[in-house]
């Protein structure tokens, strides 16, 4: 069992000017389940990486204290067991069971017990393999329930979980919730970083908001918080439960054909698929995890080659390359017409600030230098990223970087954006500008392919649907 004291916390990331999160004053006392919130960009994980232990002192700057147990935390590890927003940053090992072994075998557990409580946390998570399965063939959903098969295998005194089922279907999002109902008992303590609020409530005994820019706003039982506070929460983008999203966008005739999949698929990865993206469309790609939605997300942008099948570009898209497949049109051809946005966001940074990052594929396409300023000073302005520009894309919130990653698909003006998980750690507001954002590119000709388990985005924005079953 273990409890939390932070004593005006704030931490600043090197190289930046504000902080990530600052004064905060917080007691978690043993056994407490505790839902952390706070808009996109509060320093919700910031305050779960610092509990974790893992801010190296020369990668920032500390103000206050935050101890476990009257530790610190980088003296604390083995009572902590985490699950971050990146799943496949924790893993370490190549198969499936040896990764959920690596914490306990690095803990001294005996070796008799190791595997019954590798079996019993992957059953737990409802993992739907044997523990032999590669862990490089894992979806992101399945990476998800992996990483917390590792953690609570542990059996922590303080479990820290940042977002645990946001890249998880329906099915896969229950037995993550009930894995960590059965994990806590009596003097487990929970820190929970959840936006679905309503879903997350059952878990929690009490509610902490994060105030943007510094402090605690609000602190008690579900019930005192939203009752006091919850107008104001959900203005300043709070999933407050009861309110509800906002109605569904107009739509409008699809236009030309833009692309279509005959028979594409990748084994194992992806079975076959059939479909067709026309303009002035949002097509939303659904099913359950491990199904093959980002491989075939990768496909239609032609990031990957085919292992069977194919994808053809019309003329309405491509140009005078429309008899050549996207997988071999040269990498600024590729940039103009087909955006895609990645399911990690980190895997597609390559420079060292945000305003870089989303010049870069403005100046490959050889725009003007002032038009490329215009571009990017826009996205910025439109996705409230405008104070980040000079910041390290690596440094940014998850929601903040998820923002960033659909902001550079879109600078290059493409007419056919691919987006996995496009909503993927967004507070109400900006979840909110994400759809419009969308919606407006639809309505002026362009298209989007998504994949994603979001039904509130679906509901929203969706004019067609693709669901891709388990073969």
């Amino acid at each position: 069992m273990s409890a939390v004291t932070l004593r005006g916390f704030g931490w600043r990331h090197a190289g930046r000017r504000r902080w990530a999160v600052r004064g905060v004053d917080l007691r978690i006392g043993h056994g407490e389940r505790v839902l952390l919130l706070g808009p996109s960009g509060a320093g919700k994980s910031t305050l779960l990486a610092a509990l974790a232990g893992l801010l190296p002192e020369d990668s920032g700057e500390q103000e206050g204290t935050v101890e476990i147990d009257g530790l610190d935390p980088r003296k604390a590890r083995e009572r902590v067991g985490v699950v971050f927003q990146d799943p496949e940053s924790q893993l370490v090992m190549a198969r499936s069971g040896d990764d959920v072994a690596f914490g306990l075998e690095n803990r001294g557990v005996p070796a008799d017990e190791i595997w019954p409580r590798v079996d019993e946390a992957l059953r737990r998570v409802g993992f739907p393999y044997h523990r032999d399965r590669p862990t490089a063939a894992l979806s992101g959903g399945e990476q998800q329930r992996l990483a917390l098969a590792g953690a609570l295998a542990l059996r922590p005194g303080l479990l820290l979980l940042d977002e645990p089922t946001a890249n998880l279907d329906p099915t896969g999002a229950n037995l993550v919730r009930s894995a960590v109902a059965q994990a806590l008992d009596q003097d487990t303590s929970l820190l929970l970083v959840e936006h679905r609020v309503a879903d997350a409530l059952p878990l929690v005994d009490r509610v902490v908001v994060l105030e943007p820019g510094g402090g605690v706003r609000a602190d008690g039982t579900p019930e005192t918080v939203f009752g006091a506070h919850g107008d104001a929460l959900a203005e300043d983008g709070v999933w407050v439960p009861g309110r509800p999203v906002p109605p569904r966008r107009a739509t409008t005739p699809a236009g030309d054909l833009l692309l279509t999949a005959e028979r594409l698929g990748l084994p194992p990865r992806l079975g076959t698929v059939d479909l067709a993206v026309h303009a002035g469309e949002v097509l939303a790609v659904r099913g359950p995890n491990g199904t093959g939605k980002s491989t075939l997300a990768l496909l239609l942008g032609g990031l990957l080659k085919p292992g069977r099948g194919r994808a053809t570009a019309t003329a309405a898209l491509a140009g005078d390359d429309a008899a050549t497949p996207p997988h071999r049109w040269r990498a600024a051809a590729l940039a103009r017409r087909i955006g895609s946005v990645f399911q990690d966001p980190e895997h597609q940074f390559v420079t060292r600030t945000v305003f870089d990052e989303l010049a870069l594929g403005p100046r490959r396409t050889g725009r003007p230098e002032p038009e490329v300023r215009a571009t990017v000073d826009g996205l910025l302005d439109r996705l409230r990223l405008t104070s980040l520009a000079a910041a390290n894309p690596y440094t940014l919130s998850g929601g903040e970087a998820r923002r960033l990653s659909v902001a550079t698909a879109l600078a290059t003006a493409p007419r056919l954006v691919i987006c996995d998980e496009p909503t993927f750690g967004q507070d109400r507001r900006t979840w909110r500008e994400l759809v419009d954002l969308l919606a407006e590119l639809r309505d002026t000709g362009h298209a989007v392919a998504a994949v994603t388990h979001d039904m509130d985005f679906v509901a929203a924005l969706a004019d067609r649907q693709v669901l891709l079953e388990r073969r």
